[in-house]
């Protein structure tokens, strides 16, 4: 074993966010870069006699990066690791692997939904034994270490072959590379009706999944094509690459646009559905109608009695804070528990842990439940087919009959990527300033009941989380929210989430931007949106 040196410097900048460090890849593939910061995850939860979970979306750097991850655990004494075939793992199927494997935790590589590739996005995140992501506390002794070292552990050694199953040792360290989709397809096999789901196919349904040529592809291959008959070529995109084939790999309707051109067309499949680049994220859209993702958690949590696994019913519903409404609405009818959390899929894992939320969900595309402790994809897409299944309804009635029986939560989230940090942190900054004086204030004929910078008290354990997002609400149940996000990796995206509920029985079916009309335009005026960014259209509208 070789200890290398290198001089003390903290990783400015770099702080790990809800989803671990996200930077461009040349600059984790930059002298010492990467080794900091994995040996600041071994110093700060340990290694020592330790098993761990390795994997990742297969984007431009993973098997290099899995190499040194390899070398490293073992000379920090880790005895253990399970490592995914060519270095690949969906997010919830290493969730589920640290789980099933009752290991220490696992280190995931992956930016998620940003684009890979030589000069894209790459990240490292780490995943606790209970297989969700790092809580605060530990992110932030993380970072602290990464401002402290000044050596790392390296074992001096060749490459492990990752290509074929099989167990390997390095130094004292078993390495044991598995197929990395047979474990998650097998857990898929006993949370939904496989041979409902099966009729259904071979009765002429139709489906097209979009896997974004990133990681999901294999396990959407495995489980529809192989396992559910699914007609061959339903998966398209299903061959990960490392630069995910040019594409943004970010499954909503700008980013999916031949998915949502041909759901849109003549000859529409039955049901559409995209995944991300680390497989954590889901859109689903039927013949001609597109889900939002709070509309699809409030579907999920009408419906999810019908799949075995939920059989029992739920616990309760999650969903994070600027996720709409409508979930509540469905958790209030089945008189279960509803939460209101902190964006960010470890918020959740207390809930689930401690057995209050069974299903949770965020607006940014990402729903799951407590078969894992990540959002999952493929299991929202899964979950989607049983319902439809065993309704024998298309997606189009199965909302409208939603809409008609809890009425309308209009919602949508228009992103502004790329703004120069100090514009948005300025007009952020001054926003908080005005919400004192907000309340009875009349914007665009909306009326402002109470506005707040959300904070959360978890129930579990009581940790307070501040500033986690402006909310403006008005008198008629309107909703304005803005973040800003740190999942990007140049400036600032801001996020404004905008809401109105309609009961119905009319007006259920309007666009929702024209619904939401005035509470765009009232977003605009009390942020003072183009005055601090100079921007008035949003990039990305879902």
């Amino acid at each position: 074993m070789t200890v290398h040196t290198i001089q003390t410097q903290p990783i400015a900048g770099q702080k790990p966010g809800t989803s671990g460090l996200r930077k461009k890849t040349p600059v984790f593939m930059g002298r010492h870069y990467l080794e900091n910061f994995v040996q600041a995850i071994f110093d700060v939860v340990g290694a020592e006699g330790k098993t761990f979970v390795l994997g990742g979306d297969g984007r431009y750097f993973n098997d290099r990066a899995a190499q040194v991850i390899l070398r490293m655990a073992a000379a920090n004494g880790a005895a253990r690791v399970i490592v995914g075939q060519g270095a690949i793992l969906s997010t919830p199927a290493a969730s589920h692997l640290i789980r099933l494997n009752k290991t220490d935790g696992g280190i995931i590589m992956s930016a998620s939904h940003n684009p890979g590739g030589p000069h894209e996005d790459f990240g490292v995140k780490f995943n606790m034994s209970n297989g969700g992501p790092a809580p605060e506390g530990v992110t932030e002794a993380m970072f602290q270490r990464t401002t402290e070292i000044t050596e790392y552990k390296m074992l001096d050694a060749h490459d492990v072959d990752l290509g074929a199953v099989g167990r390997h040792h390095l130094g004292g360290m078993i390495v044991d590379v598995v197929d990395p989709v047979s474990d998650y397809a097998a857990l898929m096999e006993t949370l939904f009706d496989f041979p409902a789901i099966a009729a259904m196919f071979k009765g002429g349904f139709r489906m097209r999944m979009d896997s974004m040529c990133a990681v999901t592809g294999p396990y959407a291959v495995e489980i529809l094509e192989n396992r559910l008959g699914a007609a061959t070529g339903t998966c398209v995109n299903a061959t990960p690459l490392p630069d995910f084939g040019g594409m943004h790999p970010d499954p909503n309707p700008t980013w999916a646009k031949a998915l949502m051109d041909e759901m849109f067309g003549a000859d529409a499949p039955d049901f559409g559905a995209a995944s991300d680049g680390d497989g954590d994220r889901n859109m689903v859209v039927g013949a001609g109608a597109y889900v939002s993702p709070s509309d699809s958690l409030a579907v999920l949590a009408a419906n999810a009695h019908l799949a075995p696994g939920y059989a029992r019913g739920l616990a309760g519903v999650a969903r994070s804070m600027p996720t709409s409404a409508a979930a509540d609405r469905v958790a209030d009818a089945l008189g279960i528990g509803k939460y209101e959390t902190p964006t960010g899929w470890k918020f959740f894992g207390n809930l689930l842990d401690a057995g209050r939320a069974t299903l949770c969900g965020e607006e940014s595309f990402g729903t799951g439940s407590d078969h894992v402790r990540e959002k999952d994809g493929l299991w929202a897409v899964l979950l989607w087919l049983n319902i439809l299944a065993v309704r024998k309804q298309s997606v189009a009635t199965i909302l409208a009959e939603h809409w008609a029986k809890f009425g309308r939560n209009y919602y949508s989230r228009h992103d502004f990527e790329a703004i120069a940090s100090d514009k948005a942190d300025a007009m952020m900054a001054a926003l908080r300033a005005s919400l004192p004086a907000l309340a009875g204030r009349v914007v665009e004929g909306l009326t402002i009941s109470a506005a707040d910078d959300f904070a959360y008290t978890d129930p579990v354990d009581g940790s307070v989380s501040q500033k986690q997002g402006v909310r403006i609400l008005f008198e008629d149940g309107s909703r304005i929210v803005l973040r800003l996000s740190g999942t990007g990796t140049d400036g600032a995206t801001l996020r404004l989430y905008l809401e109105r509920y309609a009961a119905g029985p009319e007006g259920l079916d309007r666009d929702p931007q024209e619904a939401l009309a005035p509470v765009i335009r009232a977003a605009h005026v009390l942020a003072g949106i183009e005055g601090y960014t100079g921007r008035v259209t949003p990039d990305v509208i879902t």
